[in-house]
């Protein structure tokens, strides 16, 4: 049976990942450290990038284009960290064939380990800069319960799941469609206001509700945003519906990623 196949396929694969853990986690070391190599502010680019951005929307947003939402700055902030994981899987993601090409083509080791240690070092810069979340929450004086925050490191695989799955399917598409990484930057950008990240989902016409919740970033920066900013625990009808979806585009970018490896080396 297909399913069967898959199944056994999957776990064969997760077996040799696992194999090769200290080449992953070699990878995610080197490419955190060379990122800011070099720069006078080093790893502080990491919380500021975030932070310049909410500066600009929360101007625009607050004084231009008044939105009528009650700490606007909070609100956009707990939902465009995890934004900027994701935005960058999908446009950033594209191009880690091509930057280790030359191992590619010399060395044996599962071409798995590249997307999924690109993945790892963009999910450990988001971490990093859910410290400037919890600060931001702290000076606003908002107080969440630990029974709500417990919810959150749930929310946060969910979305790792989903940008390892995207990971897994841009790479691969790239190393054949050259013109992709440019084009995702486009759709990255459409995706970001196609998300409920600068608005709430009420403001979102009845009639085009079930086309948002298609998005699979919908249901993740609705739960963001019930942990974070209202304090309450996500529903479980979201929940359920960014598993479903995290796990449909893992498979989908997986078993994408796992045809077209075979030929790398020639397109390259």
């Amino acid at each position: 049976m297909p399913e069967a196949r898959i199944w056994e396929d999957g776990m064969k694969l997760a077996k040799e990942l696992w194999e090769y853990r200290e080449m992953i986690y070699s990878l995610v070391k080197r490419d955190l450290k060379s990122r800011y190599k070099g720069s006078v502010l080093g790893f502080f680019w990491m919380f500021l990038n975030p932070l310049l951005q909410l500066v600009v929307y929360t101007i625009v947003f607050s004084t231009i284009m008044r939105t009528g939402i009650e700490k606007f700055y909070l609100f956009l902030f707990v939902a465009l960290v995890p934004w900027i994981f994701f935005s960058t899987c999908l446009s950033g993601g594209a191009g880690v064939i091509f930057s280790q090409q030359d191992m590619v083509k010399k060395i044996y080791f599962p071409r798995e380990v590249l997307p999924l240690s690109f993945t790892i070092s963009q999910f450990v810069n988001m971490l990093l800069s859910f410290l400037v979340i919890f600060a931001v929450l702290f000076c606003s004086g908002v107080h969440i319960s630990l029974s709500v925050l417990l919810y959150l490191p749930p929310v946060m695989f969910i979305e790792f799941v989903l940008a390892l799955g995207i990971t897994f399917l841009v790479s691969a598409l790239n190393v054949y469609f050259r013109d992709l990484e440019h084009i995702l930057g486009i759709v990255s950008m459409a995706w970001m206001y196609l998300t409920p990240i600068l608005y709430s989902m009420d403001m979102v016409p009845q009639q085009y509700a079930g086309l948002f919740y298609m998005n699979p970033m919908t249901s993740i920066t609705i739960a963001y945003r019930d942990i974070l900013y209202y304090g309450q625990a996500p529903h479980m009808r979201t929940l359920f519906l960014a598993v479903l979806m995290g796990i449909l585009i893992l498979a989908v970018g997986q078993v994408t990623f796992g045809r077209l490896q075979r030929h790398f080396v020639e397109e390259l």
